[in-house]
């Protein structure tokens, strides 16, 4: 892409405002170093020193988009507790409205621990106990969409299959954004398989691909436009969702995007090194959408995207990437 383009398009996402709906979780880092082996059990003794906490989930997609607009907006549920509490301050921090954010007692928030020593995973600890949406909160939910939509260019679902998104829900979200001709993008989870239909673009992962096209998942073929396995499930899955848009991110392969008008088209991995994967399926759907709703083609979105989970990937932790990196990115 010209980067007088990028350039461009970076200055239209100041303006575009964004619902994110999902999974909500908070992220924590314990950082230390490891010594010795504990006398009680053959296991590294981490002697923390630092710990660091993060939005997580859904509410990453949330700060993935808040370098680029002031005007994002998540819709989720927590729990009534410490954790949610830090949660939403650290979204209020960044910038991010939280006014959708229900917090009841009878949800557990989620969160997610990850031990790391010396740039080595070593451990990760979840706290969560799967929703079951009360029916009262799901209708409230619904409402809250309904009264933001005039005040919104475009909807993220981010489903991680703790128990937000049932199909009733999803449903209605579909009807809700196309009556209102949004953007629609979607981020699905094959444990949990929702009919998504008339969205405009949804990113499962190759894992994720295959396994909702319902098909035995083979080894990766270099170049993707080449591997007929990806391309059968590309196939299935753009005739199952009906979506305008099926995005295919690929690890260290890159992006692959699917058109009902157009061969697919193949967005090489940006990434110099990997350090750190968490979170690079965030950054990829909130630039793709941010991207389209500044009126970027497919293609372009699909770079934008590609070029900011190159950047985040190189970083350890939940990272983001801000406007400048990605536009210094397309100077190489």
């Amino acid at each position: 892409m010209n980067r007088d383009r990028v350039s461009a398009l970076i200055g239209a996402f100041a303006g575009k405002r964004l619902l994110v709906i999902g999974d909500l979780m908070l992220d924590e880092y314990l950082w230390g170093k490891v010594s010795r082996i504990s006398p009680e059990a053959p296991v590294p003794v981490v002697e923390v020193v630092t710990e660091e906490w993060f939005p997580g989930g859904a509410a990453n997609v949330a700060r993935n988009l808040a370098p680029f607009s002031q005007h994002v907006h998540v819709l989720g549920v927590t729990g009534q507790c410490g954790y949610a509490e830090r949660l939403k301050g650290l979204l209020t921090s960044e910038g991010i409205n939280i006014d959708a954010v229900q917090s009841h007692d009878c949800y557990q928030t989620i969160v997610k621990t990850r031990v790391i020593a010396r740039q080595q995973h070593v451990v990760r600890i979840d706290r969560e106990k799967k929703l079951r949406v009360q029916p009262e909160h799901a209708a409230a939910a619904l409402a809250q969409i309904e009264a933001l939509l005039p005040e919104i260019d475009a909807i993220i679902v981010e489903d991680y299959g703790k128990g937000l998104l049932a199909q009733p829900f999803a449903e209605a979200i579909c009807d809700l954004a196309n009556r209102a001709g949004k953007i629609l993008a979607v981020d699905p989870n094959p444990h949990n398989p929702l009919a998504w239909r008339h969205v405009s673009v949804i990113k499962p992962n190759r894992v994720e691909a295959f396994a909702s096209a319902g098909l035995p998942a083979t080894e990766p073929v270099d170049p993707p436009t080449e591997d007929a396995p990806l391309l059968e499930a590309g196939r299935v899955l753009s005739e199952k969702w009906d979506a305008d848009n099926l995005l295919i991110t690929l690890g260290e392969q890159g992006v692959l995007l699917f058109r009902h008008d157009a061969p697919p088209y193949h967005a090489p991995t940006r990434a110099r090194e990997v350090f750190d994967v968490s979170g690079a399926g965030d950054t990829v759907i909130a630039l793709y959408t941010l991207a389209l709703s500044a009126g970027a083609t497919p293609p372009e979105a699909a770079e934008i995207a590609n070029h900011a989970s190159g950047i985040v990937v190189g970083k350890l932790g939940t990272a983001t990437v801000t406007p400048a990196e990605l536009l210094a990115s397309f100077a190489n």
